[in-house]
C-alpha cells in the first residue's frame, strides 16, 4: 500500500484547499467573536436538522467510499462499483437537503451575501463546500466509470484512492463547518 494512498497531486490540492479553509473559517471565528449576539440571533434561524441530515448523509458516504477501496484492494469490481454508487447518492442527498435550505432562505426569507455579515459568512461558507462536494461527486462518478470498466484492480487502484482522498476532504470540512456554523453559540 502506498502512502498516502492516492496520487500525491491530490494531496498537493486538498493541502491547498484546507489552507483556503482554514483562513475562511478563521475570519469566520474572528468575526464572529465580535459580532456575538448577531452570529447567536442568526444561526438559530438555521435549519439544524437538515444539518444534521446532512452531516449523516457525507459521514455514511465516506464509509462507503472506504467500502469501495477495500472492495477494490480485495479485487472486487462489482462491490467498488456497488459502494462508490451507494456514496454518491448520500452526495446527491447532501445536495437536496442543502438546495432546500437554500430555498427556504434565499427565496421564502430573502435572505442575500449583503442581508447581514452572518449570512455572508453562511452563504459563502456553505456554498463553496456544496461546489466541493458537486466536484468530488464528478470525481467519483468518473471513478465508478473507470471502475466499471475494468480499470482498476488489486494491483493498481490509485484512482480509486485518490477519488476516496478528496471525498474524505469534503466530508471532513463538512464536520468542522457543521458545528461551526450551525452548533457553537
Amino acid at each position: 500500500m502506498r502512502y498516502p494512498p492516492g496520487d500525491l497531486a491530490i494531496w498537493i490540492f486538498i493541502l491547498a484547499e484546507l489552507v483556503v479553509f482554514a483562513a475562511f473559517f478563521a475570519a469566520y471565528a474572528f468575526t464572529r467573536m465580535n459580532n456575538v449576539e448577531l452570529f447567536n440571533e442568526f444561526q438559530q434561524q438555521l435549519d439544524q436538522r437538515a444539518a444534521l441530515i446532512n452531516t449523516l448523509a457525507l459521514i455514511t458516504s465516506s464509509y462507503f467510499v472506504v467500502r469501495a477501496v477495500s472492495a477494490i484492494r480485495e479485487d472486487n469490481r462489482r462491490h467498488c462499483v456497488v459502494w462508490l454508487l451507494a456514496a454518491l447518492a448520500m452526495g446527491a442527498l447532501f445536495l437536496i437537503v442543502k438546495m432546500g435550505e437554500y430555498q427556504h432562505h434565499f427565496i421564502v426569507e430573502g435572505v442575500s451575501l449583503s442581508t447581514n455579515t452572518f449570512y455572508m459568512f453562511y452563504i459563502s461558507l456553505t456554498f463553496f463546500h456544496f461546489m466541493h462536494v458537486i466536484m468530488g461527486m464528478v470525481i467519483l462518478a468518473a471513478v465508478v466509470v473507470m471502475a466499471a470498466k475494468g480499470k482498476y484492480s488489486a494491483a493498481e487502484h490509485t484512482g480509486v484512492e485518490t477519488g476516496a482522498s478528496y471525498w474524505h476532504m469534503v466530508d471532513l470540512l463538512w464536520l468542522i463547518i457543521f458545528p461551526l456554523v450551525y452548533v457553537m453559540r
